[in-house]
């Protein structure tokens, strides 16, 4: 039955207690961060929290109050609700903070990789945090005033709420201003305030790139094969959350990498990453502006792989991520095998790296043959190792470390478990690459090579962190110490004079993605006016 009128609330009621529900409940990750920090130790700690809560809450009652009209304010608080819930759960789950970035990936996530994410905790949290508070907020009638009251009481409201947290603030500056200062990361947990600010800034705070598509390398060329040599074929395999420290080849404990040492593949122990996730990686690492540069661009403009066209070379995109080349192939051949079919490499409806050889003799074979004369460069993006699905991104042949963790709530999972589910991954890229190796050789009509480089690196329950994607400044190393792994076959080292016996004295020299634009262009000997030798991480290893 239907509540009568005279149990309808005003609208600041309404306002005040979601407010405070989500100033409590759903930052319980800040509180959380509170204590693991030691700053609710002392009384003034509790002091600290409880002024935050409040600040919280009534910032919340003023900017509510602003929308406390008839058709506004019911779905406006089920919105909020459900967005501090979801906030608070992968906040807490996962160690994150959410910031513009993390909003922009979020936009970018791929239905498939977004099932990855559920759980029954998810269910739960959502359920009792937002789906049962939205119903208790849409049944509950609400007494509504005419306009011009409606309007004083809004206003009124909104200004009470800014004099409390005014007042508030003023209490607590010295203690709150120093632990702001001292943990800036602590900003990013106010929910969900951040949430609000991360969304506006994305959609209309973000920084705005001007003009057309700026063009790049127009001067490039490369000279043909002398008579009797091959052109170069450059297999550039995009890894997915790799991290550095868990590939046997970089010294790690773990034998993951045996089919790369038994290759002889180089590697660079000490690189780095222009992000730490997909979306802010990608287009950095392919860019000729390094990270600094293209963070502070004014106008985006065409990168690599624009470049090795420019160049006369054939260039393919292979994709077996479905969240795509984030704009970075848009004017290149592509092919997409995330969404194959083939029983040998998709079951349970992803498709594991293996795929990305398949078929590729034909695939190379329908570029121009003009360009395929000249040299090939084929950019291979794999799954890799994406999260927090790790135990889906390995074939059963390849879990050499048991028992692993199969649950994508991760902090369900023992440390152990979690890492032996991550190194499977890192197993199987090993042998990914191993048999893009073993194809590459039984190309005989190509000098062939193999760079492996990885876009970000990856927490696993370190410091309470989990996945990747925190902001750059705040993210431990273990999200930007990335593998960077190259093999060359002697025909090529003989052509470019790079030798992997050279790169292997150099494995411990500093590389960033800053490096990749300009190392490419020297592996495949284009000149252009872009490249840098000084960015080279092969030119210490060449004939320059």
């Amino acid at each position: 039955m239907a509540l009568s009128s005279r149990r309808a609330v005003a609208p600041s009621a309404l306002v005040a207690v979601p407010s405070l529900w989500m100033a409590l409940a759903g930052n319980a990750p800040l509180w959380r961060a509170l204590q693991v920090r030691g700053l609710l130790e002392a009384k003034s700690g509790w002091l600290l929290a409880a002024t935050l809560a409040g600040m919280l809450a009534a910032g919340l009652f003023a900017l509510l109050s602003l929308l406390a009209w008839r058709p506004a304010l019911k779905p406006v608080l089920v919105l909020l609700l459900f967005a501090s819930a979801l906030a608070a759960h992968f906040m807490w789950t996962y160690g994150i903070v959410i910031d513009s970035s993390m909003a922009a990936n979020t936009l970018q996530t791929d239905w498939r990789e977004a099932l990855g994410l559920l759980s029954p905790r998810l269910f739960v949290v959502v359920l009792l945090a937002a789906a049962l508070p939205s119903w208790l907020v849409w049944r509950l009638p609400v007494a509504h005033r005419p306009w011009k009251q409606q309007a004083l009481r809004n206003a009124a409201g909104s200004v009470g709420g800014v004099a409390v947290l005014a007042g508030l603030l003023l209490l607590s500056f010295q203690p709150l201003a120093s632990t702001m200062r001292n943990h800036k990361d602590l900003r990013y947990l106010m929910n969900p305030f951040n949430t609000l600010y991360a969304a506006g800034q994305t959609a209309f705070g973000g920084k705005r790139i001007q003009g057309d598509l700026a063009p790049l390398g127009l001067d490039a060329h490369v000279a043909a094969p002398a008579p009797g040599s091959r052109p170069r074929l450059l297999l550039l395999v995009l890894g997915e959350t790799g991290r550095s420290g868990n590939f046997g080849i970089n010294d790690y404990a773990r034998d993951t990498t045996p089919e790369l040492a038994r290759a002889g593949a180089a590697t660079f122990r000490n690189a780095w990453s222009c992000g730490t996730s997909t979306a802010a990686s990608v287009p950095c690492m392919f860019s000729n502006l390094g990270r600094a540069g293209f963070t502070a661009r004014a106008q985006d403009s065409e990168n690599l792989l624009d470049v090795l066209q420019h160049a006369g070379l054939a260039v393919l995109w292979i994709d077996n991520q479905a969240g795509g080349c984030k704009g970075v192939c848009d004017r290149i051949p592509t092919a997409d095998t995330s969404r194959g079919k083939d029983p040998r490499y998709c079951a349970g409806g992803e498709c594991h790296d293996e795929i990305l050889l398949a078929g590729l003799d034909e695939r190379i074979a329908s570029l121009p043959e003009a360009r395929r004369r000249l040299g090939v460069v084929v950019v291979m993006h794999q799954m890799g190792s994406h999260g927090p699905g790790y135990a889906q991104r390995s074939p059963p042949a390849f879990k050499r470390f048991l028992p692993e963790c199969t649950s994508s709530h991760l902090p369900d999972c023992g440390q152990e478990e979690l890492r032996n589910a991550y190194d499977n991954t890192i197993a199987y890229t090993d042998h990914v690459l191993g048999s893009a190796i073993g194809w590459l050789q039984r190309r005989t009509d190509y000098d062939g090579a193999l760079l492996y480089v990885a876009d970000h690196g990856e927490s696993l329950g370190e410091k309470n962190l989990y996945l990747h994607g925190l902001p750059y400044a705040l993210a431990p190393d273990v999200q930007k110490h990335v593998p960077w792994i190259t093999w060359l076959s002697p025909s090529f080292q003989q052509r470019t004079g790079v030798t992997l016996a050279c790169l292997r004295r150099h494995a411990d020299a500093h590389v960033t993605h800053d490096n990749l634009f300009h190392s490419v262009l020297g592996l495949m000997q284009v000149a252009t006016s872009a490249y840098r030798l000084s960015l080279d991480a092969y030119a210490g290893c060449g004939p320059h």
